[in-house]
């Protein structure tokens, strides 16, 4: 077995101490700038600027380039069209695209080794134009990977973000709750962002089915919006404390599984059953809040939990 190598620490740097000021981003030029840019004129493209990279201080182009002149790189995954809708979506709501694609040139047209989503949902859109980075430097199509890092939102970074967006609101708007429904997405954020604010290690996904049943968006000012949202929060982090304290229970049983939390809400959890389309808030937590103090442990096997066990809720 070959001797573990020893981790490098990253030396620290001055704040400030690399790459580019703004002065030196500007006006990028050269015999390869200037040939790029003749073939995106000669494509029916457009450069909008010529800059220097900040970091690294390479050269770039950014430009408006005929939709149909590009293509994805053929190594790339392959679209999700439950996310080109949304894209699609989401650019005819706002009405801007604001997300450039990269391209490198190819022997015909252009490549684009991590815009094919962005792509589909503008060719689907019936869009002339995209706008893109052009890198000068081919071999980028073949690092994009590496660059493409960013971590999805889990269930408490989107909840948090959503009722930080909210509190910024409502001291500046006074409309209801329900003309942002799209920058929300889900009523069940809010009401889950006021409790990962307090217990930052709820299992917030177990609590998610019950939420999409009972919960909606408000028809008040986000002010008072915000207020009701607090209190909900307030309901879920009670019948919490109620379910944390049956799981217990079950754990001093000698009952093990990480779905124990989940299998407890289920089990309380009347609204499951029901074939009601709208539920009272406040009548149907106390009923499920209730359900969660009088559980009871003692009628609980392994094997019912193992069968109930399965992937979790939720990412948290």
């Amino acid at each position: 077995m070959p001797p573990r190598k020893k981790p490098v620490r990253r030396k620290k740097v001055a704040p400030a101490s690399v790459g580019l000021t703004t002065a030196e981003t500007k006006k990028a030029g050269g015999a390869e700038i200037e040939r790029l840019s003749a073939q995106v004129e000669a494509d029916d493209g457009a450069v909008l600027a010529a800059y220097h990279d900040p970091f690294g201080g390479k050269p770039l182009l950014l430009v408006a380039l005929p939709l149909d002149r590009v293509e994805p790189t053929p190594y790339q995954r392959d679209p999700s069209d439950a996310h080109v809708k949304r894209l699609m979506a989401v650019i005819e709501k706002i009405g801007r695209f604001l997300d450039p694609i990269v391209v490198v040139r190819g022997d015909e047209g252009y490549l684009t080794p991590n815009g094919n989503h962005r792509l589909q949902a503008l060719k689907k859109l019936g869009v002339r134009t995209v706008v893109a980075l052009l890198v000068p430097d081919r071999e980028v199509a073949f690092k994009i990977l590496a660059l493409n890092t960013e971590k999805a939102h889990n269930l408490s970074e989107k909840s948090l973000e959503t009722i930080r967006m909210a509190r910024a609101l409502a001291r500046t708007s006074k409309q209801p709750e329900t003309d942002f429904t799209f920058e929300f997405e889900q009523p069940t954020f809010l009401t889950l962002g006021v409790c990962y604010e307090e217990r930052p290690r709820l299992s917030g996904g177990a609590y998610q089915p019950i939420l999409r049943r009972v919960d909606e968006f408000l028809d008040k000012p986000m002010a008072q919006a915000l207020k009701e949202r607090e209190r909900r929060g307030k309901k879920i982090l009670k019948l919490d404390e109620a379910v944390t304290a049956a799981v217990d229970k079950l754990k001093a049983r000698g009952l093990t599984s990480p779905y124990l939390k989940p299998f407890v809400v289920s089990r309380v959890n009347f609204t499951r059953f029901s074939k009601a389309t709208s539920f009272d808030f406040d009548e149907a937590l106390d009923k499920i809040i209730a359900s969660a103090a009088r559980f009871n442990v003692d009628r609980v096997k392994q094997e019912d939990v193992a069968r109930a066990g399965g992937g979790p809720l939720d990412a948290e």
